[in-house]
């Protein structure tokens, strides 16, 4: 891969992108000689700081890749209120992200995402055609599933009578609130459907851990059903946030990007 020295200067520097919707959306590139560049997506409730987000840029880094990860609208430096759902919101700012460097004369070659993140990833594909190598890092399959455990019992009908759901920290705060329009739009994705919308060439990765407790390792044999050109990689013990497996999750992920950095520059 091109590289201005034979050892790159390695830096990190704070960027604030405006989304459409005129919000900043603040990320930290890691700048390391490249001119390709990859873009880190978190999930639900986490932020750019997110041990995975952190720990994928290092290794990516270290590789002499460039990444950029960053907060989505709402969430951690990211302006603007966070929702529940409002999956669209976050291809949206992908999209930003994705045209920020693009109009720097750089070129994203991948878009990896985490668990929420990873949905956003699929549907970015399924909307856009012009990032050819997704990572998929414990994503869910059916958007419909998890809800009863997240919200409790009878969810449906007691967000119809209140018009929302309150979610509580462990000391009893009150974290963010689930609304009745945030909720119906978790539940009007249908990502078998998206996924038939994603160009065939687009080259996929998931990675899901068989002892995750939050979204089933099920999901992850279900997007390998129907995604042509994908590679799929159970880690063995790993839970959602692979608490021990980062280093593990990060040479899968390096591999694969490496991979299609190699083709990028032949």
């Amino acid at each position: 891969m091109a590289q201005t020295s034979q050892n790159p200067p390695f830096q990190q520097k704070k960027v604030i992108i405006p989304n459409k919707c005129g919000n900043k959306l603040v990320g930290i590139l890691h700048e390391a000689g490249t001119k390709d560049i990859v873009i880190l997506c978190h999930g639900l409730r986490a932020s750019k700081e997110d041990i995975i987000m952190t720990q994928l840029a290092a290794a990516l880094e270290n590789a002499g890749i460039s990444s950029f990860r960053f907060d989505f609208t709402g969430n951690g430096e990211g302006e603007g209120s966070f929702e529940f759902g409002i999956y669209w919101r976050e291809v949206d700012d992908i999209h930003s992200v994705a045209q920020y460097f693009h109009e720097a004369n750089r070129r994203v070659v991948a878009i990896i995402g985490h668990s929420k993140g990873a949905s956003a990833v699929l549907l970015y594909a399924s909307k856009y055609h012009d990032i050819k190598t997704v990572a998929n890092l414990s994503g869910r399959y059916d958007l419909k599933a998890g809800l009863e455990n997240l919200l409790g019992k009878n969810f449906m009908e007691r967000i119809r009578k209140e018009g929302f759901i309150e979610l509580k920290t462990k000391s009893g705060s009150v974290d963010y609130r689930v609304t009745e329009e945030s909720l119906k739009d978790r539940l009007s994705i249908d990502m078998h459907e998206t996924c038939m919308q994603i160009d065939k060439e687009c080259k996929f990765l998931t990675v899901h851990g068989d002892a995750d407790a939050i979204i089933p390792v099920g999901d992850a044999f279900e997007f390998a059903k129907i995604l042509p050109n994908h590679k799929l990689h159970i880690v063995e013990g790993a839970d959602h946030l692979y608490t021990h497996h980062l280093p593990e999750l990060a040479s899968i992920v390096l591999d694969f990007v490496k991979e299609t950095f190699a083709k990028e520059q032949v």
